[in-house]
């Protein structure tokens, strides 16, 4: 293939050769089928539905003569009234929820609100079942649980619960940080108290199932609308032991094992990609290349609405502040100024409508360097999702260095629902069927125009439906480039976990340009120093120990779990 001429012919960097000469050879253009991307490990985790039966019957009381069967449909007929569409839940749903007293209840008309059914939390519109399992937010208000002081002064507290049918096998996550289990054990003897990727979470076996709860935190002092793992853990308690049997049901459609749709036959004339995990040399996390995962998880359509786009870093490329790692010599404000950033050797312009940041190949950013918590890259840390930018790069006039945001459409990869609350940055999209539980995660976008677009918790999306515009909102607008941040998230039994979303976007993006693209090579090979430019333009290798020194303060800080 073109990726084997490549390696073993270093000094040939045109991938135009590569390509000819495996025409001339007879061989396909595209990447032999052991460069090919693979389907996820998935395994199916059958519910214990006889003891879920059993206590189904135990909530309309004992020796009432009701079946066991019978007392389950009749369990999600009165629920539904609350949670709907709880009985297409192919696992049995927990919810913090007095399943009790509700029954007790006249079927006619509750006595009070269903609210009132939630000590302490109120449910939101997202809450999602299918032939996967089911998930479901609830949100704290302030001072609606008692003793727990100033949590949730600002912003309602969101905690998740999910249960999965399909588990996806993953290596075991980097930068787990046990913690001890305290007040809840007794309920719960096999629990497990436990802090990855920004979120507490507590993780329980019943019915043969997981259950996980998870809140997001920061392992310090409270942040504004970003609450301490402290305070979330008081308020974890709390659900805990709120929660108790609401539905499910046996007989709802049931998940199998994931396929992955077919390759296109013929090769693309013009889409290349790097390998999963070959990161630009230099910019992983203490100096780790990424993660090598071919694995597709979902069978998506595109993010964007249109092809072409480009899958390239947004730091470490033109225009790019190299993730504060040092830029040498600095470009200022000047349109089209040389620099390097001091992590490699690469030389870059300031200007981000720059032709090379609009070109193939592709290349997988997924652990580049970024002080985020990311369970599967080597060290723990990285970018946690793949950065796309659209076809071409609008500039305001001749004299601009920035792309004007907000010309091209987002898709929704896959039906399914919304979680997001209002002004918030980040959409949240799950897809739960028979083959598939996956939560996607775009970036970027205006909240001003998601809000006034309805983009909400709880809105049903199509495959292919526009959800809203690319952007370079970053907290405030302009504080990043143009382009799309695209996460993949799946259920394991630590709950929701970040996995590379490199490969499964290739494949969608063959699917949508109707082609089957070329694996290619670095022509040489990954550097083993950082590189240092001078002021005069000179390039010297270094090792980045003052660099370095700062990041591991900041590392000690951001590890400080309590």
């Amino acid at each position: 293939s073109g990726a084997c001429f490549l390696r073993i012919c270093p000094w040939i960097d045109v991938p135009v050769f590569a390509a000819l000469a495996c025409l001339v050879a007879g061989a396909p253009a595209f990447a032999s089928d052991h460069d090919a991307w693979k389907p996820a490990s998935v395994s199916i985790v059958p519910p214990d539905w006889d003891a879920v039966r059993a206590d189904a019957a135990e909530l309309f009381g004992a020796g009432g003569g009701e079946k066991s069967a019978d007392a389950l449909a009749r369990l999600n007929e009165a629920a539904g009234k609350v949670f709907p569409a709880i009985a297409t839940s192919a696992a049995p749903v927990l919810v913090p929820f007095d399943t009790r007293a509700f029954l007790r209840e006249p079927a006619s008309e509750p006595a009070k609100p269903a609210a009132g059914y939630s000590p302490g939390f109120q449910a939101t519109p997202f809450f999602l079942t299918g032939p996967a399992g089911y998930d479901a937010v609830f949100s704290v208000k302030p001072g609606a649980l008692e003793g727990l002081g100033g949590v949730g002064e600002s912003d309602p507290v969101l905690v998740e619960i999910s249960a999965s049918t399909l588990l996806y096998d993953l290596p075991p996550a980097k930068a787990v940080s046990e913690l001890p289990v305290r007040g809840v054990e007794k309920n719960f003897p096999n629990i497990r108290r436990f802090i990855l990727e920004n979120y507490l979470r507590y993780a329980f076996e019943k019915y043969g199932m997981t259950y996980v709860v998870s809140i997001s935190c920061f392992d310090g002092r409270p942040r504004a609308r970003w609450i301490s793992c402290t305070q979330a853990e008081r308020v974890a308690q709390h659900f805990l032991n709120a929660l108790n049997l609401a539905g499910g049901n046996p007989d709802a459609p049931k998940a199998s094992a994931f396929a992955a749709a077919e390759r296109p036959k013929d090769a693309s004339p013009d889409f290349t990609y790097h390998p999963a995990g070959r990161l630009l040399p230099g910019t992983g996390f203490n100096r780790n290349d990424g993660v090598a995962d071919n694995s597709v998880y979902a069978n998506i359509r595109f993010p964007f609405d249109k092809a072409p786009a480009f899958a390239n870093s947004q730091s470490f490329m033109n225009w790019g502040d190299c993730d504060q790692t040092g830029r040498s010599p600095s470009p200022g404000d000047r349109k089209d100024a040389p620099y390097r950033c001091r992590v490699n050797r690469k030389l870059l312009v300031f200007n981000e409508a720059a032709p090379e940041n609009y070109a193939y190949p592709w290349r997988d950013n997924f652990c580049e360097h970024r002080h985020f918590y990311v369970g599967q890259c080597p060290s723990g840390q990285g970018h946690q999702g793949q950065d796309l930018r659209p076809a071409a790069c609008k500039l305001a006039n001749d004299g601009a260095d920035r792309c004007e945001p907000y010309q091209d459409d987002l898709v929704a990869v896959r039906a399914g629902l919304i979680l997001r609350t209002p002004q918030q940055e980040a959409v949240f999209l799950t897809a739960n069927s028979s083959s598939e539980h996956v939560r996607f995660r775009y970036m970027h976008m205006h909240p001003r125009q998601l809000d006034e677009d309805g983009v909400l918790s709880g809105r049903a999306v199509r495959e292919g439906e526009i959800i809203g515009k690319a952007g370079n909102f970053n907290r405030k607008e302009n504080l990043t480039t143009y382009h799309l941040h695209f996460e993949i998230m799946v259920p394991t039994r630590d709950g929701w976990a970040r996995v590379n979303p490199y490969m499964t976007l290739v494949a969608s993006y063959e699917r949508l340009i109707g082609g089957r693209g070329a694996q290619v090579d670095d022509p040489e090979p990954m550097p083993d120093a950082a590189v240092q430019t001078s002021e005069a333009g000179e390039t010297t290798a270094e090792a980045p120990r003052a660099t370095k020194k700062r990041y591991k303060s900041k590392r000690k800080r951001y590890r400080r779990h309590r």
